[in-house]
């Protein structure tokens, strides 16, 4: 089951996708999907994560800093190119300001260029995404997961503090599809947002 996508899509040079939702929801591997199906060039967080991890702690000053302008500017050059698409995953912690000022500021960079700004949020059950936590693929794709018994610590822990899905009219305004994606491969969420989204 997906909700019905809010506001206006209209033609435009780029579109740059933003994969929202909590921990091991299969933001990573459905993008990767979209990605294999479009041609959009696929940035998942763990890129910039797991090579910063080999010089600073995660929640060190300079591991910020950097996850930040690796980050950014990796997307300031793609809106300057000619991509048809890009494609971001993001664990976005909906009830702190200073995330909803990043992600605006990743919107800044792709809409003063003309390039629109879709959101994809996914959602499973706890059970579902701690099983999804320790898959073969994600473990190949994430080095910092593969401690599993830590890593499952870490995802029990994580879900406790923050919001990771929205509430009802919370991306209004914005270009928006949530889909529950527990019982759905990541080929149908990709197939389902491609149509949605007009990828």
């Amino acid at each position: 089951m997906h909700q019905k996508i809010t506001g206006n899509l209209y033609a435009i040079r780029m579109k740059c996708v933003i994969i929202i939702g909590p921990q091991a929801v299969g933001k990573m591997t459905v993008g990767r999907a979209i990605a294999e199906k479009t041609g959009y060039k696929l940035l998942h967080n763990h890129m910039t994560i797991d090579f910063l991890l080999n010089f600073f702690d995660f929640d060190s000053t300079a591991f910020g800093r950097l996850d930040t302008l690796f980050r950014c500017s990796i997307m300031d050059e793609v809106a300057k190119s000619s991509m048809s698409g890009f494609i971001f995953t993001f664990m976005f912690a909906l009830d702190l300001p200073d995330e909803w000022k990043y992600i605006r500021n990743i919107e800044d960079i792709f809409q003063t260029r003309n390039h629109k700004v879709v959101f994809l949020e996914l959602e499973a059950s706890v059970n579902a995404r701690k099983d999804r936590n320790i898959t073969p693929f994600r473990l190949e794709q994430k080095p910092s997961k593969r401690d599993i018994e830590a890593s499952q610590k870490r995802f029990m822990e994580f879900g406790k503090n923050h919001r990771f899905n929205s509430k009802l009219g919370e991306f209004d305004g914005r270009h928006h599809l949530k889909i529950n994606n527990e019982n759905m491969s990541p080929e149908e969420v990709a197939e389902t947002a491609i149509r949605e989204l007009k990828l």
